[in-house]
């Protein structure tokens, strides 16, 4: 098992539960020798708690966060129907407890072991809120109340009815829908991007018609060098017609309004609506051969 801190005090970095505890080959083992750790008494400690506030003596601080990681290991028990390893729960939790243990104030009246539940089920919280699933489920203060909660609530695995829902809603203070979207949401079943095997029911993984086959990289860059060569293509036609005609071919099809009538040009330039017909037409016969020579 991995020993990682994250963010871990910095000041009891050097009290690591992972590294204190000897190395003992799996998460079991672990957990085995967590309970074993002997339990402090009130008045050790607030003699450690008060030699880490007052002398920032982290070998106190290291058996604080000792006799205390049975606790961990009870609370992050609550959190496995998450599917997330037991063993990060654990760690993540170790790193809210190490947190308390800094903050921890013998002189306010209570325990750490209450005031630690706080800070480890805070971290265990906001680890499951960023690795539960690739889309975070919960934003708002009541949501994420209502994302923990709504499991322990339901009597059963069957969907809520009415009556739940509104029961459920009220005693947690969101609306009913919020509710019925919550445990949509929760209910959802995980689908891998990308196929596992060759087998017929996983050939057609969500990658093969999620992928935009106009999104590939080469496409992409051949569509644009073919859209800037039309367009100096293009202006390098205009430029071999003479002013009267590149006019009304611009007049005509390259203005982004309404486009000039056969007539209308007709009227401006003093010919007949045949006539502008004509010279559109040559026009755009030469502009085709330029074009075509510079493909």
């Amino acid at each position: 098992m991995t020993a990682h801190i994250g963010n871990a005090p910095a000041a009891l970095a050097v009290a690591n539960p992972w590294s204190l505890v000897p190395p003992l080959g799996n998460l079991d083992a672990y957990i085995t020798a967590a309970n074993r750790l002997p339990m402090l008494t009130l008045e050790e400690e607030q003699e450690y708690a008060r030699k880490l506030k007052n002398e920032n003596d982290l070998e106190a601080a290291s058996k604080l966060v000792l006799s205390h990681l049975r606790l961990v290991v009870s609370v992050s028990r609550q959190y496995l129907g998450y599917g997330l390893p037991h063993g990060d729960l654990i760690q993540e939790g170790n790193v809210g407890l190490m947190k308390a243990v800094k903050r921890f104030d013998p002189d306010q009246g209570v325990r750490l072991v209450s005031y630690a539940l706080h800070w480890i089920k805070a971290e265990i919280h906001e680890y499951i809120l960023k690795n539960w699933r690739m889309v975070k489920v919960a934003t708002t203060k009541a949501q994420r109340k209502l994302f923990f909660n709504l499991r322990s609530m339901k009597s059963s695995s069957s969907t809520l009815q009415g009556e739940e829902v509104l029961a459920v809603a009220q005693q947690l203070g969101v609306k009913p829908e919020e509710v019925r979207e919550m445990e949509t949401r929760l209910s959802g079943q995980e689908m891998a991007l990308e196929g596992g095997s060759d087998d017929d029911e996983e050939r057609f993984a969500p990658i093969a018609y999620l992928a935009d086959p106009h999104a590939e990289p080469s496409d992409v860059l051949a569509r644009r060098q073919a859209a800037r060569l039309q367009d100096e293509g293009l202006h390098h036609a205009l430029a071999t017609l003479d002013e009267r005609s590149a006019s009304i071919v611009r007049r005509r099809w390259l203005t982004e309004g309404d486009a000039a009538t056969l007539h209308e040009l007709a009227a401006e330039y003093g010919v007949s609506a045949e006539r502008i017909r004509q010279i559109e037409a040559k026009a755009m016969q030469k502009m085709r051969t330029q074009l075509a020579a510079l493909a």
